[in-house]
């Protein structure tokens, strides 16, 4: 049973990713964005992550999307909006019901497995999730993690620096 789902949403994050880069509307290929995140957290669910299953959902999912959604439209890119395909609203709905079915059958037919790695069961349950994570963060991969806060640093500066209209 965890075999199939993965494989339904492996499926689901391949096509969702494909369409983030071949959707002419860049509304549609920010919602495909989404769903892929999602895909993503559903991944770290399925692992026994449900902390960053959250954290893929907030971060990602919810604020970076926010951020992406509210530049395109900054940008007011102009599309055709008037087409509407009935095909396309009927394939969406077959798969958002397909989708429903096949997580609520999961719900109540599957058992979660074991953690796998250096952590057991207990030490996860006695100690948290966020506390062994912090903890992971903070000391082995700590050099990582400052990398990144200093490249998304120089990511907004550069992105304040092209909104400027003058320097």
């Amino acid at each position: 049973m965890e075999t199939l789902f993965f494989a339904i949403i492996s499926l689901m994050a391949i096509v969702s990713a494909i369409l983030v880069i071949t959707c002419k509307n860049p509304i549609n290929s920010a919602l495909a964005l989404i769903m892929t995140f999602f895909c993503l957290a559903t991944y770290y669910v399925m692992l026994d992550a449900p902390f960053m299953a959250a954290v893929q959902v907030m971060v990602y999912a919810g604020a970076i999307m926010v951020l992406i959604v509210f530049t395109i439209m900054l940008l007011n890119i102009r599309v055709n909006a008037t087409q509407k395909h009935s095909h396309k609203i009927a394939l969406g709905s077959i798969i958002g019901l397909f989708t429903l079915i096949n997580t609520v059958v999961l719900l109540f037919k599957s058992q979660p497995s074991s953690p796998v790695g250096p952590y057991t069961g207990e030490m996860i349950k006695s100690l948290g999730h966020s506390e062994l994570l912090g903890r992971d963060m903070f000391t082995t991969f700590l050099l990582p993690f400052e990398i990144t806060s200093i490249l998304l640093l120089v990511a907004i500066v550069g992105s304040v620096v092209l909104a400027k209209k003058k320097i």
